[in-house]
């Protein structure tokens, strides 16, 4: 029986395997922000609180849409287990710099799926890659001005306070 689904499945085993670890790579992402949240939401910072719980939000719906990917293609998507998500961080500034690196490593294993993709001519995978990319460049631009933050406005005085309440208003606009 499992060849006969194998022939009904319109992407390989190897990319419906990466794109399980996508899907626990979101989860374990959205999993990361919610723990940003709750160190934030500690520590004061409820406007940087609400910036992560909208990200831990979002990394889901990623989450989901690559599940629901595999199996509209008649695959099988995989239900992630998640742990040893970091609760405490050293300083406000860590946190930011944590999330970078979080959206630097998801454009990658997303890169990754891509350059699968094209070397099997998936193209039916590459097309509904392009949503994430655009995603994962807006993602990477808004943590990059995050950390940028901690530079312009400085940590002394009111700068974490002012930092706090700056995240929230963090936009980008692909149109130039």
């Amino acid at each position: 029986m499992k060849d006969i689904m194998r022939v009904k499945c319109s992407i390989s085993e190897d990319v419906e395997t990466l794109i399980n670890q996508e899907i626990k790579k979101e989860a374990h992402s959205s999993a990361i922000y919610l723990g940003m949240a709750s160190w934030c939401a500690r520590n004061g910072y409820e406007g940087a609180a609400d910036y992560f719980f909208k990200q831990a939000d979002e990394e889901r719906d990623h989450q989901m849409k690559f599940f629901k990917y595999v199996l509209d293609m008649g695959g099988n998507a995989v239900t992630p287990e998640i742990s040893n998500i970091k609760q405490e961080y050293n300083s406000f500034r860590e946190v930011f710099e944590e999330a970078l690196e979080q959206e630097i490593s998801v454009t990658q294993s997303i890169k990754n799926i891509a350059a699968r993709c094209q070397k099997e001519n998936d193209f039916l995978t590459l097309d509904f890659l392009n949503w994430f990319f655009k995603e994962q460049r807006e993602e990477e631009i808004k943590a990059r001005r995050a950390v940028e933050l901690f530079d312009v406005i400085g940590e002394e005085g009111t700068g974490r306070w002012q930092i706090d309440k700056a995240v929230g208003a963090i936009s980008y606009n692909s149109e130039a």
